[in-house]
């Protein structure tokens, strides 16, 4: 019975509870080490820089999907990342050292707007973030001597074990690595006492205080978290550019990384990776629709806005569980079929915090 009961109790804690999981993710990691040696250069560059945007959507996630706290500024902390990382590559300080440094202070900025926004909460907490991205924006602009101001900033390119990152492909396993290693962490850590109290505060706040749970620490960490992880992407994205500026990080970055959590699926690592794919494919895929569309409508500017909203729109609509959801629905179809009913695949409302509490 002793031999069991831990057997089962490894089993439900381990990531990869089925065979069939270990087989098709090596076949995908094998897939991602591979593709560098047999794609185009531009096509690397392109997938490094989804990459880039699974782990800054994965640090949004922390906050937005697991602890339920909505911020419309996230791109301040990417441009945090950013900066400190460019700066203190200026000052000497190699790359393995910089990196992490920079995330360690855009979480010590995450801590800054956290500790006071825990007082409010919804609307007015992402206006708090807003108010916090368009603040960031200013002072990137006015603190010449630091970040260049408007002129810019130029971001050196260093070398990683005597290889140089300015090479497509030695960058893209760079940003593969970090990607990798920031989702097993977040596994990790959601499956721990810390994340099932993110996603206590999540669900409800009031039961969180009942069972003992310090709500507003909570809220604070997960703040730092999702900086520090956002923070680290904005180092990466350093790299990508090459070249800093206050317009790289406006707020059309922070509603790109609110899509890709909202459309990805709200509480799922796996939605927030395939929602930062396919906001990254956007790009392209109006590109291509312009070249479909009349030469009047194609000239209008605004038309990416437009789509992503658009897909938003339906998206919340017809599959409020985003991506992931819609996997899972066709995961237990192929699962399940031939022996499958219509009713295990309808639509269930979803509830609102608010109504839950009613």
């Amino acid at each position: 019975m002793r031999f069991d009961y831990h057997t089962r109790y490894r089993q439900g804690f381990a990531l990869l509870k089925h065979r069939s999981d270990w087989l098709s993710y090596g076949l995908l990691a094998a897939a991602l080490l591979a593709l560098p040696m047999l794609a185009s250069t531009y096509l690397v560059g392109e997938l490094g820089y989804v990459f880039i945007l699974c782990i800054a959507s994965m640090g949004l996630m922390a906050l937005t999907g697991f602890t339920g706290q909505v911020s419309l500024g996230h791109a301040s902390f990417v441009a945090i990342g950013a900066y400190a990382h460019a700066w203190l590559m200026a000052q000497g300080v190699p790359f393995v050292a910089s990196l992490p440094l920079a995330a360690l202070i855009s979480a010590a900025a995450g801590l800054v707007v956290g500790i006071p926004a825990i007082r409010v909460s919804g609307l007015y907490l992402a206006m708090v973030t807003l108010a916090f991205a368009i603040v960031v924006e200013q002072i990137i602009g006015m603190w010449r001597g630091v970040t260049g101001g408007y002129m810019g900033m130029m971001v050196e390119t260093p070398q990683l074990l005597g290889l140089s990152l300015g090479s497509p492909r030695v960058f893209y396993y760079v940003c593969l690595f970090v990607a990798a290693l920031v989702l097993l962490a977040l596994a990790n850590l959601m499956r721990s006492g810390i994340g099932r109290a993110f996603t206590g505060v999540r669900d409800s706040e009031a039961a969180a205080y009942a069972l003992g749970i310090e709500v507003n620490r909570v809220k604070v960490g997960a703040f730092g978290l999702s900086a520090g992880i956002t923070g680290l992407a904005g180092g990466l994205m350093a790299h990508h550019i090459g070249y800093l500026t206050p317009d790289a990080f406006t707020l059309l970055l922070s509603l790109d990384l609110v899509l890709m959590v909202v459309i990805g699926g709200i509480g799922s690592l796996r939605g927030a990776i395939l929602g930062a794919v396919l906001i990254s494919l956007l790009p392209n895929a109006v590109a291509a629709l312009k070249s479909l569309l009349p030469a009047a409508m194609a000239r209008q500017t605004g038309l990416e806005i437009f789509v992503a909203g658009l897909v938003l729109a339906l998206f919340v609509l017809f599959e409020p569980t985003g991506l992931n959801g819609r996997w899972l629905k066709l995961r237990a179809l192929i699962e399940s079929f031939p022996l499958y009913r219509r009713d295990m695949f309808r639509s269930q409302k979803t509830y609102m915090k608010s109504e839950r509490n009613r």
